[in-house]
């Protein structure tokens, strides 16, 4: 099990605070299908709430106790039916945060001054798969496809 200082604990419950519950435990308690939830819950956000259907204290202190056990995940808060949990995100979706999706790509532009004393323009732009950048530097778009004039023939 993970262990926190009082001040990382602290930090978290502050940014759990606004979070919704992603998992829901029903009467049926901690079944396999639950834990792997929690877990691919835990890789995605690393800081998740859990709330647990059940009026009895010692069983939700009991599943509260076996998650953190079995997940590796650290226990934060646990107040009234809502579980507070941390696990660190794996390494494998960090480095993949910094790719962006389909068709997706980050392209930096540097466009010089038009005087030529000062300093070049640098900015960041995220591309979409239809579009580039010119030489000027401006994003243009690409042309929309053209339409087959045979097919529109036939759908008419």
């Amino acid at each position: 099990m993970l262990t926190l200082t009082p001040a990382e604990r602290s930090a978290l419950r502050a940014e759990a605070h606004g979070l919704n519950p992603v998992v829901m435990i029903g009467e049926a308690g901690l079944t396999p299908a639950v834990m792997k939830e929690i877990s691919s819950s835990l890789d995605a956000h690393g800081l998740i709430k859990v709330r647990v259907f059940g009026d009895d204290r010692e069983a939700r202190i009991a599943i509260y106790e076996q998650i953190c056990e079995e997940l590796d995940a650290s226990p934060v808060q646990h107040i009234g039916k809502l579980l507070v949990l941390y696990r660190p995100k794996k390494e494998a979706d960090k480095e993949r945060a910094g790719k962006t999706g389909k068709g997706m790509r980050m392209v930096t532009i540097v466009k010089p001054s038009p005087s030529g004393r000062t300093k070049p323009t640098v900015k960041k732009v995220l591309l979409k798969g239809n579009e580039r950048v010119t030489a000027g530097g401006n994003v243009k778009r690409a042309k929309p496809r053209q339409a087959s004039t045979k097919k529109s023939a036939l759908n008419k």
